[in-house]
């Protein structure tokens, strides 16, 4: 089987942490490919998610490297053996892979956290305000590549639609919710959306008032928690990129800042007024 050209973020997450393994046995890439029978290239592609690998092969592995943490090898055994092809397959080749690998990790995380300082969340933009701000990037975008762009953010919402809704809190600056991307009738739209979003039952939405003391290192990201943390994800969303990080110090860091964000955001309740209020205003 030929290497895949563009692994999944997911795909790649699978070799990385094999590598890890690897790597705190203090085993070469030679060494393991020695061990599966190949060359050293072999243990490249699956170290970056090029090449698939079984979950028996994986659990071989993780013994050879005399792994102790059994609960990370059988997650990535699972991961491993995922043959689910979510609705984001539906854009490939429409979109880049970037768009597609933010869905699924929406969609596999088992609970999600979100900072967003400038904007409101993605997964809770009405079409008219995703519009706006998607069009008003640095170049026009053509209608082919405008609506899919849009579509797909309106689908990412089907996780709320499951039998069990993906846990979500949203910490929300106050900036975000005045930020004037569009006019006034879609901005009120948009904030009478969030108001009635912020009543679903797995979701919880907290606005960081303008008179919140914060540090100058917050900006927006999206933490994903895994079936166990050392899989946890964080994502950083700029106006030009996205990345996603894994490393365990970057865990920490993430983790951290969510921690000291919490405690000055107003509860749900006070959120939902001042929500209100700002739609009232404009």
């Amino acid at each position: 089987m030929p290497p895949r050209s563009y692994p999944t973020a997911r795909q790649q997450r699978v070799g990385t942490e094999l590598r890890r393994l690897r790597e705190r046995a203090g085993m070469s890439g030679t060494d393991a490919a020695a061990f599966l029978g190949g060359e050293r290239g072999k243990i490249s592609h699956i170290e970056s998610g090029r090449y698939g690998i079984s979950a028996e092969r994986i659990r071989r592995m993780a013994t050879h490297y005399s792994a102790t943490n059994k609960y990370l090898v059988e997650e990535l055994a699972k991961m491993a053996e995922e043959r689910f092809k979510g609705w984001w397959e539906d854009f490939r080749g429409i979109l880049s892979q970037g768009f597609l690998d933010v869905a699924e990790l929406e969609y596999h995380a088992k609970r999600i956290s979100i900072i967003e300082m400038l904007r409101v969340p993605g997964i809770f933009q009405t079409q008219a305000y995703a519009r706006e701000l998607i069009q008003s990037g640095v170049s026009e975008l053509p209608p082919s590549e405008l609506n899919p762009r849009v579509d797909f953010r309106m689908r990412r919402r089907e996780i709320f639609d499951r039998p069990t809704p993906t846990p979500f809190t949203a910490l929300i600056h106050e900036a975000a919710l005045r930020m004037r991307y569009c006019d006034a009738s879609t901005m009120v739209e948009q904030l009478d959306f969030l108001h009635e979003v912020s009543t679903w039952p797995s979701v919880s939405v907290r606005v960081i008032p303008f008179d919140s003391q914060i540090t100058g290192s917050v900006h927006s990201m999206l933490y994903a928690g895994a079936e166990i943390p050392e899989l946890d994800t964080v994502q950083i969303d700029t106006a030009f990129d996205s990345g996603f990080l894994d490393a365990e110090a970057q865990l920490i860091t993430y983790r951290a800042l969510l921690n000291s964000i919490e405690p000055v955001t107003l509860d749900v309740d006070e959120s939902r007024k001042i929500i209100r209020r700002i739609a009232q205003e404009m």
